[in-house]
């Protein structure tokens, strides 16, 4: 039996950010996300051989063990290789009961690590997905991203925020709230279509050839709020504030103030913490305007993959031509109305 799964990867339009602890515990966050033709896969295929097989396909990686490794409280070892698989494996044979057979795990990313597009959590939800339908687990929406969230926040311990788990998990278009204690609230945005068509048909999404580790951007961020340093903090406020004005102007219509919007949260995002942006986006992002795009934002943490920008009229055109001489390349995606799907073959 092949038992496969699916998640979106997002593209983040607003509040960036406000999703990261300690912000939201001590004041609400609030994130507008997308979720776009651009997938995380995970696929797990019994073995008659007690043996275990990881593979990032993607990645060129792979590790295998013997069952035995993680018989009984044995826990797979988090090296550094293939940990989001491992992490994933650990946690549900912890909490549910696995089957002693042997299995291989694959999973496939449509973007690079470091991109910005949330691949990491969406990747961790795709291979929660595939093992709750091998499982036949019953977990909701709400969930899945919440385990998902658990396994790669607290059980290996990588920094970030709380979106992507539930984007990649809902899918569509979504305005978010972030709470002390992890309460998540998703509200689907029911945007008309031609709204919807216009903001893909306007929205570039442009990636700079580099990636970042965002886990020291996201540290520098929540040591600001710690440290109660009021200019990080009055731009998160802001950011916040801009996931609202995001949501008016989607819901009723006015596509081309979005542009302004994303403007003004690209300002604010570089308040938050050093490292976000770096002269390399700044020189990305003025080339862009100059070329016709009426604002933009560095996607996930900041300093480096996918940035998104917004081009009314027919100015898209103009501004693909000029980015393309800046040594990145035009990522073209559509908007998905679904998340995270499973199956069995």
């Amino acid at each position: 039996m092949i038992y496969r799964s699916k998640a979106p990867l997002r593209i983040g339009l607003a509040g960036g950010g406000t999703d990261v602890s300690p912000y939201c515990d001590l004041y609400g966050g609030n994130i507008l996300n997308a979720s776009v033709s651009l997938y995380a896969y995970a696929n797990i295929k019994t073995l008659a051989e007690k043996t275990l097989v990881f593979q990032g396909i993607d990645r060129g990686e792979e590790q295998t063990f013997p069952l035995e490794a993680a018989t009984g409280g044995s826990t797979l070892p988090i090296d550094g290789k293939l940990d989001l698989l491992k992490g994933v494996y650990n946690r549900i044979k912890k909490d549910y009961s696995l089957p002693e057979t042997g299995l291989q795990l694959s999973t496939f990313v449509d973007a690079p690590a470091g991109s910005g597009l949330g691949t990491s959590s969406t990747l961790v939800v795709a291979i929660v997905g595939a093992f709750a339908e091998m499982l036949r687990l019953p977990l909701g929406e709400y969930d899945i991203a919440h385990l998902a969230y658990d396994i790669e926040r607290k059980d290996l311990q990588m920094a970030g925020g709380r979106q992507d788990q539930y984007a990649a998990t809902f899918g569509g278009v979504n305005f978010m709230e972030f709470y002390a204690d992890d309460r998540v609230i998703v509200n689907p945005l029911r945007i008309k279509q031609q709204h919807l068509f216009e903001l893909e048909n306007n929205l570039l999404l442009y990636y700079t050839s580099t990636s970042r580790e965002s886990a020291k951007i996201i540290a520098k961020q929540s040591q600001n709020v710690t440290d109660k340093n009021a200019k990080s903090i009055e731009a998160m406020h802001q950011l916040k504030d801009q996931a609202r004005m995001m949501k008016e102007a989607l819901l009723k219509g006015r596509i081309n103030e979005i542009g302004e919007i994303l403007d003004f949260g690209f300002r604010q995002k570089q308040k938050m913490a050093e490292g976000i942006s770096n002269s390399q986006i700044e020189e990305i992002y003025a080339q862009a305007k100059k070329a016709g795009a009426t604002g933009g934002k560095i996607s996930g943490a900041g300093g480096g993959g996918f940035m998104t920008f917004y081009c009314p009229d027919i100015s898209k055109y103009k501004v693909m031509a000029a980015l393309q001489q800046l040594g990145g390349y035009c990522k073209p995606y559509q908007f998905t109305s679904h998340g995270m799907t499973s199956w069995t073959m």
